[in-house]
């Protein structure tokens, strides 16, 4: 049973005259998960956005982690189940489903 205890993402966009930055930090606790997204855009104050997921909607949720762990134990039992599907976050981290 794997479970995703903590995951950050950062992405930068080099772009001319604003440079973007976006942070994203998940963090797993005793109720759930807590999302803080992070907006930098150029000299401009950081805009910060946090909001909860209750551990009911996240029972099965399969991060970036756990997938590319997924992916490398399918590969190597080289065999894929019918209809393998996931709860899942997009890039906004809003809830969503990941199909195999």
């Amino acid at each position: 049973q794997l479970e995703t205890l903590e995951q950050e993402e950062q992405e930068c966009l080099e772009l001319r005259p604003h440079p973007t930055e976006k942070r994203t930090h998940i963090v797993s606790h005793q109720h759930g998960m807590t999302v803080t997204k992070t907006l930098q855009e150029g000299e401009a104050e950081p805009q910060c956005q946090s909001f909860c997921y209750s551990r009911a909607k996240l029972r099965g949720l399969l991060l970036e982690g756990a997938s590319l762990l997924l992916l490398r134990v399918l590969a190597h039992r080289q065999t894929m189940p019918p209809n393998l599907v996931f709860p899942a976050m997009d890039t906004e981290c809003d809830l969503c489903t990941s199909s195999y």
